[in-house]
């Protein structure tokens, strides 16, 4: 089977995480697919769950060659660990969130890389935001604002998720399991 990259991106607030979280305990019985911990130089919370590392950890990482991608958004690093790579070159679909600014990069530089993007009206991404309340990161209206300013991404699927977090998840299962078909159609 021929592996790749399912990235999810969208603005702040979009609920990412949500849709990917549901996705992960659905499919984590199917070893075909690896959802992988990020590395990002913050606390992990109940918003977002990853592995941290701190700032010279990220510089040194990038420097080495210890990650598949990296990157900084709202004044942190953000990376996937080289294993996911490996992953996707051994046959695994690997699905995680990335910066909408890295995907057009990603698609030169990885293997098979498909994106759905999750959004949702300006006005449910602001009551997300709101409730965060993440002090460490940027205003609510700068993270808003960063929407506007990338342009638009080609989208494999887009996702809006302005219902039950559950519907939203059931797309992009469904994307998944299209992606696992596309991946044998390879062959």
């Amino acid at each position: 089977m021929t592996g790749g990259f399912v990235f999810v991106v969208g603005p702040s607030g979009a609920g990412k995480d949500t849709l990917l979280g549901l996705a992960k305990s659905e499919l984590s019985q199917d070893a075909r697919f690896l959802f992988p911990r990020r590395l990002v130089t913050r606390s992990s919370s109940v918003w977002e769950d990853h592995d941290t590392m701190t700032d010279e950890e990220f510089e040194a990482g990038q420097a080495d060659g210890r990650f598949a991608l990296s990157w900084r958004a709202h004044g942190h690093g953000y990376a996937l660990p080289r294993s996911c790579l490996e992953a996707a070159l051994t046959g695994r679909i690997v699905v995680c969130n990335i910066s909408r600014a890295l995907v057009e990069d990603a698609r030169r530089r990885l293997p098979h890389v498909a994106v759905v993007v999750v959004t949702a009206p300006r006005e449910v991404l602001a009551a997300r935001l709101a409730q965060r309340n993440r002090r460490e990161d940027a205003s609510l209206e700068s993270r808003l604002a960063r929407s506007s300013e990338i342009g638009p991404i080609r989208a494999d699927l887009t996702v809006v998720n302005d219902r039950s977090p559950q519907e939203g998840a059931g797309q992009l299962v469904e994307f998944l399991f299209g992606r696992i078909h596309e991946s044998a159609d390879r062959e």
